[in-house]
């Protein structure tokens, strides 16, 4: 007897119900289990006993009647964790040649084969929920788990991590730099200053033309993983795989109707969707909104065990743990991706080369006339997305990936390693790794829409912690710069020293020099005159004037691919809000020493409905 016949005998679904089922599957290619579950019209337990009349199968609670605990470990030191999990197969016991095995997809003889063979073993099935196996496997590997997720990457390759901020050999160079600095300006400080002023400008110089080179690729450069509206839509919904969304959120309440209604209406089939919600142990308030909105069973909250650190990075990689889909993305809870990103990032990948791990889409805000802020904030983001990534793209640098909206390869994401969890800008860290391990990194003509942070405290916040883990980021990458120049070449290194090193120190640098020079400009004092030649006064004042004017013109060239002409006269206002940056900058170099991995919470559901 079918399942769904099965379904309609019991009383669970109706025959108006099982019809819409039908057609939605004779379009999607799914099982018509994971329809019914996608429409909310069963419950896992539901379907595991329906599957258990199916196939003739025992059925029988993995958590109330527990595994063998020896039989378990023989198995996983056989085929691994990820093996069970993916699979949601959990082994109760074995006996001789026989091997009992509780799983929810007793028609997949793919892995039950494959454990057959592995194991050498007769196989005794029993039927459970998957959730009901991934709690009981938690249960049983929960230590391992949390562990795996914090120190999985630490473990492998130390060096990648940034657990340790930094190394003996950097804070060497630091102590000895400043020591140096500290004698130079006792004994020789005229000449100091002047070499110190004068390598600032060059860096300067580099940086500004860095920029306008990127920036003028990026403008006649079309974004590489170009997907038509036609192109995604034209793909066969059969095809398409089981696709992980994960949801990581803390303390946010109020948006998770608003997040899990718009993943609901995207342009992918709901039963193909696998999404995590992601929630620390101790955040009962958005777990009780979540449950109260009752959501199909294929959206799970996943709760993420306390340890250190408590960081977005980790909770996604125990997400990634669970996640089931050929492909994984990453949205924020007050997330709004457009209808058919997922289509296109299907599309991208299967155009794209077999070592594209990533496909970037670009971000931008709902709420950008909220305040002169949040028009800032659509000015930064409209140049960063459309016209600096497509062109750091064309130079063939790695690309810091964005917190959200980054789509992977999920088996190579777990290759790579997943995130740094030590890392508080796990995504531009992830981006330069992927570069270092020869993976390639894409953008795509998508876009998500956030909520642009209305309020300066909540923006200093948030950007004080990016500015910290690039801070973090280059600190771990340069830890052996020959390897890594050797590893990546010439374009990907001076990537790495002019977007991710040169971003921070801009921001150091710019109030002194600006309150130094703009003093000058004003009062033309003598001493100045004396300690610096002409030439570097003239030559700073121009680095000056030149950057602030290419700055405002970058930020006015943002608003043509989004027609975002209103905008315009606000570019003007580009020098003040580099000001923030640089408090922010000066806030995340304080805990950078202070408290590196402390991750400063962004406040969403500020804008104005």
């Amino acid at each position: 007897m079918r399942l769904g016949e099965i379904l309609l005998q019991e009383g669970i679904v109706d025959v108006e119900t099982l019809e819409r089922a039908l057609s939605i599957q004779q379009k999607s290619g799914a099982q018509i289990g994971d329809v019914l579950i996608a429409l909310g019209k069963i419950n896992p337990l539901q379907l595991a006993k329906a599957l258990s009349l199916q196939f003739n199968l025992p059925y029988r609670n993995a958590v109330d009647y527990p595994a063998n605990p020896e039989t378990l470990k023989e198995v996983v030191l056989v085929v691994g964790e990820q093996f069970l999990r993916t699979n949601a197969i959990l082994p109760l016991g074995r006996k001789g040649n026989a091997l009992g095995v509780v799983t929810s997809r007793p028609n997949a003889k793919e892995p039950l084969e494959a454990l057959a063979k592995a194991m050498n073993a007769e196989l005794f099935l029993f039927v459970c929920s998957e959730r009901e196996i991934q709690t009981a496997l938690t249960n049983h590997f929960r230590d391992s788990y949390t562990e795996e997720s914090t120190m999985g990457l630490f473990f492998r390759n130390p060096e990648e991590s940034a657990m340790e901020t930094f190394t003996t050999l950097q804070l060497v160079l630091l102590y000895s730099l400043v020591t140096l600095f500290l004698f130079g300006m006792l004994f020789r400080g005229r000449e100091t200053l002047l070499v110190l002023f004068f390598l600032i400008n060059v860096f300067y110089v580099f940086s500004l033309g860095f920029k306008l080179l990127a920036s003028i690729l990026g403008a006649r450069t079309e974004i590489l993983e170009q997907v038509s509206d036609e192109e995604a839509a034209a793909l066969d919904p059969k095809t398409l795989p089981v696709y992980t969304i994960l949801l990581p959120m803390y303390k946010e309440p109020e948006v998770v109707k608003h997040l899990i209604a718009g993943i609901m209406e995207m342009d992918y089939p709901l039963e193909k969707l696998d999404v995590k919600i992601l929630l620390e142990e101790e955040d009962t308030v958005t777990y009780d909104a979540v449950r109260a909105l009752r959501p199909p069973a294929n959206f799970e909250i996943v709760r993420v065990p306390y340890s250190v650190p408590k960081t977005k990075p980790k909770a996604c990689n125990y997400g990634l743990l669970f996640a089931r889909g050929e492909y994984l993305t990453i949205y924020d809870a007050e997330d709004v991706p457009e209808k058919d990103q997922l289509r296109k990032v299907v599309a991208a990948f299967r155009k794209g080369p077999e070592n594209m791990i990533c496909v970037q889409a670009a971000l931008n805000y709902f709420n950008s006339d909220q305040n002169l802020l949040t028009r800032m904030f659509t000015l930064e983001y409209s140049y960063w997305f459309d016209y600096m990534l497509p062109g750091i793209e064309a130079l063939g640098m790695p690309i810091p990936l964005g917190g959200t909206s980054n789509h992977f390869r999920t088996e190579m994401l777990r290759l790579l390693g997943g995130w740094d969890p030590f890392n508080v800008t796990e995504d531009a860290d992830l981006g330069i790794r992927a570069s270092a391990h020869r993976m390639w990194v894409s953008t795509i003509n998508s876009t998500t829409f956030e909520e642009a942070n209305s309020h300066t405290g909540n923006w200093i916040r948030q950007r004080s912690r990016w500015i910290k883990g690039y801070m973090q980021t280059y600190l771990v990458h340069m830890r052996n710069p020959l390897r890594l120049f050797r590893t990546i070449g010439l374009m990907p290194f001076l990537g790495v020293q002019l977007l991710i090193g040169g971003t921070f120190m801009t921001f150091l640098i710019n109030p002194i020099l600006w309150l130094l020079f703009i003093f000058w400009i004003a009062f033309r004092p003598l001493w100045m005159e004396s300690v610096f030649p002409l030439w570097i006064l003239t030559l700073s004042t121009l680095n000056l004037i030149v950057g602030n004017a290419m700055g405002i013109y970058l930020n006015m060239l943002a608003v043509f691919r989004r027609r975002l002409f209103h905008l315009t006269f606000y570019s003007l206002m580009n020098p003040f809000y580099w000001i923030l940056h640089s408090i922010a900058a000066y806030k995340a170099l304080w805990q950078l020493f202070t408290k590196p991995f402390f991750w400063e919470k962004t406040v969403h559901g500020l804008a104005k409905k």
